[in-house]
C-alpha cells in the first residue's frame, strides 16, 4: 500500500511538472530581473538561458540553477520543449528576435521599448496574432505596489475624469553604459526618452485608461552626454534630456520630461501626477530606496483634504508571474503589444517633432 501511495505521489508530481510553462531568457543584463521573477513562480520552469557573454552566462546558470546555456538565440528558439521566451536584449534586437520567436511558436515577454520604429512594433503585434501567441511588454512599473494601489483609486472613480497628467524621471548625473549601445543612436533609438520616458509614459497612459495618442510636440537636448563621453574617448549620439506634450483622443493630455544628466537638486527623482475633476494624485520616488510617496488630493463635504496611505499592499503578482498565468489560462496580459505600440508612436513622434521643430500628428 505504501509503495502504491509513493508511486501516486511521484505521478502527481510529474504531471504537475509537465503542466509548467517552460521558459527561456535571452539577454542576461536586464534579463536577470526576468530570471528572478520566473524563479519565484511555481508554475514555470527556466529551461534555458542565452547570452553572448559566456562568463555572464555561466554565472547566471549557476545562480539560477539552469543547465542549458546558449550563446545563440536561434538555437534556443529551435527547442521544441520551450513554450515562451523573455527578450531582454539591446533595443535594436527586440523586434527581429520577437518576430523570430513567433515564427518558432513561442510566447514572448519583450523588454521596453518594444521596438525601434512604429513599423517594427506593428509587425510584432500582427505576428503575435498570426502565430496565436501572447505578446506582453515588460512595463514592470505597472506592477509596483504604489501603481497598483493608485490604479484602484482611479478605477473606483475616486479621481473622476483624469484630464491631465505630468510625469518624469530625472537623474542629476546618471548616463547608463557610456559608450555602450545605450548611448549610440542606431542601437538604442534614443537616450533618456526611450530609456526612462517609456516607463513614465506607459504608467501615465495606463492609469488614464490607455486612450489613443493623436498628436505630440517634443524637444530634446544633449548638453552633458557628448562632453562627458569625449572626456573618456567614448561615443555619444543620443539626447541627455527630453520633454514633450501628448494630446490624447479623449481630449486629455500628458506632459513628460526626463533626463540622464541635468542640473537638478536630487540624484534621482521619478514622479507621476494625475489631475482629475474629482481628485488628484501624486506618486513620487526620490533617491535611494525609492520610497513610494503616494498622496491623493480631493474635496469632501466642501473641504479639501489630502490622503496619504499608511501602508501599501504588496502586488499579487509580478510581471513574469502574470505572463505565465496568462499563458496557462489564455487571459490577455495587462501590458499588451497594442499598449506597447501606443507608446512607440509617442516616442517616435516626439523624436520626429524634436527634429522638425513642429508638432506631429500620429497616424493609425
Amino acid at each position: 500500500m505504501e509503495k502504491k501511495k509513493s508511486n501516486a505521489v511521484v505521478a502527481a508530481a510529474k504531471a504537475a511538472d509537465e503542466k509548467k510553462v517552460r521558459v527561456g531568457v535571452i539577454g542576461l543584463g536586464m534579463g536577470r530581473a526576468h530570471l528572478s521573477g520566473y524563479k519565484s513562480c511555481p508554475d514555470c520552469e527556466i529551461a534555458a538561458i542565452c547570452d553572448v557573454d559566456t562568463a555572464r552566462l555561466a554565472r547566471a546558470g549557476e545562480e539560477f540553477g539552469v543547465a542549458t546555456l546558449l550563446t545563440s538565440y536561434e538555437e534556443m528558439l529551435k527547442m521544441d520543449e520551450l513554450d515562451a521566451v523573455s527578450i531582454a536584449l539591446p533595443n535594436y534586437l527586440h523586434a527581429p528576435v520577437t518576430i523570430a520567436a513567433f515564427a518558432a511558436g513561442k510566447h514572448v515577454l519583450c523588454e521596453k521599448p518594444m521596438a525601434m520604429t512604429v513599423q517594427e512594433a506593428s509587425q510584432m503585434v500582427d505576428d503575435s496574432k498570426i502565430a496565436g501567441r501572447k505578446l506582453m511588454i515588460h512595463f514592470n512599473y505597472r506592477f509596483t505596489p504604489h501603481a497598483q494601489l493608485l490604479k484602484q483609486y482611479v478605477d473606483a472613480g475616486e479621481l473622476g475624469e483624469i484630464y491631465f497628467a505630468r510625469t518624469g524621471w530625472h537623474r542629476r548625473r546618471g548616463v547608463p553604459g557610456m559608450g555602450s549601445w545605450f548611448t549610440i543612436q542606431e542601437l538604442s533609438g534614443g537616450g533618456p526618452l526611450i530609456d526612462l520616458g517609456v516607463h513614465r509614459l506607459d504608467l501615465a497612459l495606463w492609469l488614464m485608461g490607455n486612450p489613443d495618442p493623436v498628436e505630440v510636440l517634443g524637444a530634446t537636448f544633449a548638453k552633458f552626454g557628448p562632453r562627458m563621453a569625449e572626456s573618456i574617448g567614448k561615443k555619444y549620439t543620443v539626447e541627455d534630456m527630453a520633454c514633450g506634450l501628448i494630446r490624447l483622443s479623449n481630449g486629455a493630455a500628458i506632459a513628460v520630461d526626463v533626463s540622464w544628466a541635468s542640473n537638478t537638486e536630487k540624484a534621482e527623482d521619478m514622479f507621476t501626477q494625475l489631475f482629475g475633476d474629482r481628485g488628484g494624485a501624486e506618486q513620487r520616488n526620490v533617491g535611494e530606496g525609492y520610497d513610494p510617496g503616494l498622496r491623493i488630493f480631493r474635496e469632501k463635504y466642501g473641504a479639501v483634504e489630502d490622503v496619504t496611505p499608511k501602508s501599501i499592499p504588496a502586488p499579487k503578482e509580478g510581471p513574469q508571474a502574470h505572463f505565465i498565468r496568462c499563458i496557462r489560462t489564455g487571459e490577455t496580459p495587462i501590458a499588451t503589444g497594442e499598449h506597447g505600440l501606443q507608446i512607440q508612436k509617442i516616442l517616435n513622434g516626439l523624436y520626429e517633432s524634436a527634429k522638425s521643430g513642429r508638432s506631429v500628428v500620429l497616424g493609425d
